[in-house]
């Protein structure tokens, strides 16, 4: 194998050559090409394509709740593409790392290429480096990432991610979320990003208390979404003849783990069962102020 820029170990040599702690950055250097959209050009080039980017499936509501000793996420699993259903068991929460997860809305398949990508930004830095990012700086660097999307956003292809992990320094679960720029904003108690949020979020109004269990948070995050689903058409219940239900993970310092299909059918059939008798859902206690 030789050495020469045109020989075949070129691309050997490069990766063995470089020492840049991130792999997008890497990629940017050695092939452009390479990085998702990295052939987008700024206009999209007829109303017809236009039209095309608006009718790709795309993904809807996630939640994350902060709870005793780390946070809990979740999301529906329908796919929409314009007024249909495109797909009814997406995956939208996904492992980042061993203390951290993502979570995505938007343009479904610049959503799944973004989590892939940051993953392995995620590995490359730990094994340039010999250690992690901390939570800030995988945040930040997930903004980073999402801002070099914008051109491809701006013509439709947005993704919103929300991001959460445990904070080894600080003891606690956190949450991030994200604008089509790449603003990093980190989210207190609670969070909801897609088409359902506004309903989400309304509901985890009533259903969050400070130090909830990882168990009650799950619930909560169900009851949202639930919620979500009842008032947003690009939302999807839990499917009790299809078996299909909200995937749910937490991050807590024992790391990420992902609920089992039979974990979150027993948190569906919950909610499900609940809301035969309280079609809203459960009440918030009102206390009064005297």
């Amino acid at each position: 194998m030789d050495g020469s820029p045109n020989g075949s170990g070129r691309d050997q040599m490069a990766f063995m050559a470089a020492r840049i702690p991130s792999f997008a950055q890497f990629l940017s250097s050695y092939d452009p090409s390479l990085l998702p959209l990295a052939n987008l050009g700024p206009r999209t080039g007829s109303a017809a394509a236009a039209d095309l980017i608006k009718n790709l499936p795309h993904a809807t509501t996630i939640v994350a709740v902060a709870c005793e000793g780390g946070v809990v996420m979740a999301g529906d699993r329908r796919a929409t593409a314009g007024s249909m259903i495109s797909k009814r068991d997406v995956e939208k929460v996904f492992r980042a790392d061993e203390y951290s997860a993502i979570a995505i809305a938007g343009t479904l398949a610049t959503a799944l290429e973004l989590v892939r990508l940051f993953g392995v930004e995620l590995e490359h830095y730990e094994k340039m480096e010999g250690r992690s990012l901390t939570l800030d700086g995988k945040a930040n660097r997930l903004a980073k990432m999402i801002r070099d999307n914008l051109m491809a956003a701006m013509q439709g292809l947005a993704v919103i991610p929300l991001f959460a992990g445990y904070d080894e320094e600080a003891r606690a679960g956190r949450i991030f979320s994200y604008d089509v720029a790449g603003g990093p904003y980190e989210e207190h108690r609670f969070h909801s990003v897609g088409s359902g949020s506004v309903f989400a979020k309304s509901a985890l109004k009533k259903y969050y208390t400070d130090g909830m269990s990882v168990a009650d948070a799950a619930l909560a995050c169900v009851q949202a979404l639930y919620d979500a689903a009842d008032d947003d058409s690009a939302t999807g219940g839990p499917d009790l003849t299809r078996q299909i239900f909200p995937m749910i993970v937490t991050v807590t310092e024992d790391g990420f783990k992902g609920f089992s299909e039979s974990e979150s059918a027993e948190y569906a059939q919950q909610v499900v069962a609940g809301r035969m008798t309280m079609p809203d859902g459960p009440s918030a206690p009102l206390r009064s102020v005297s």
